[in-house]
């Protein structure tokens, strides 16, 4: 049964872009030899790694979508592993993520948003008659904060010397 996969993997900085092509042809061709199918390749360009991986602070970075057997899969970690230009790479399984994706969408769309729904008028009650109409409180203007946007003090005019 086939699965969907992305394999990321990592080219060191100092392989050549017909090499690095050579590289991606020989693994879209061990994946096709063996009952898989290349999705996409994005060839990601040459970033800097977070950390030092085998004295290399960057590397070419490459993302093949892939669909095939775990047997298969299983095999591409193998000649990753054991190739000289590759220094680092990941597989992760899409399919659960996109059912898991699908699940959560299917949930959202069945709920009404609130937003749709048409408001209804509230009942407001009447103030009563011998109630003040105004509160102290709102007559008092509330003190206003300083504005962030405020220039800041003037700091004393002292002029600083530049060392010689």
């Amino acid at each position: 049964m086939n699965r969907t996969y992305e394999i990321m993997f990592i080219v060191r900085p100092d392989v050549e872009e017909a090499d690095l092509d050579k590289l991606i042809e020989g693994f879209s061709a061990n994946i096709t030899s063996g009952g898989g199918e290349v999705t996409a390749v994005e060839k990601m360009g040459r970033r800097r790694l977070a950390y030092t991986v085998r004295r290399f602070n960057d590397g070419f970075y490459v993302l093949l979508t892939v669909a095939a057997p775990g047997s298969l899969i299983g095999e591409i970690e193998r000649r990753l592993r054991v190739s000289e230009p590759v220094i680092k790479f990941i597989t992760v399984r899409m399919d659960e993520e996109e059912k898991r994706l699908a699940k959560v969408k299917a949930l959202r769309d069945s709920r009404v948003k609130r937003s749709a729904q048409p408001i209804a008028p509230q009942s407001v009650p009447a103030p009563a008659a011998d109630a003040p109409s105004v509160s102290a409180a709102a007559e008092t203007p509330a003190p206003e904060a300083p504005s962030a946007s405020a220039e800041p003090e003037a700091k004393s005019a002292e002029p600083v010397a530049a060392p010689a």
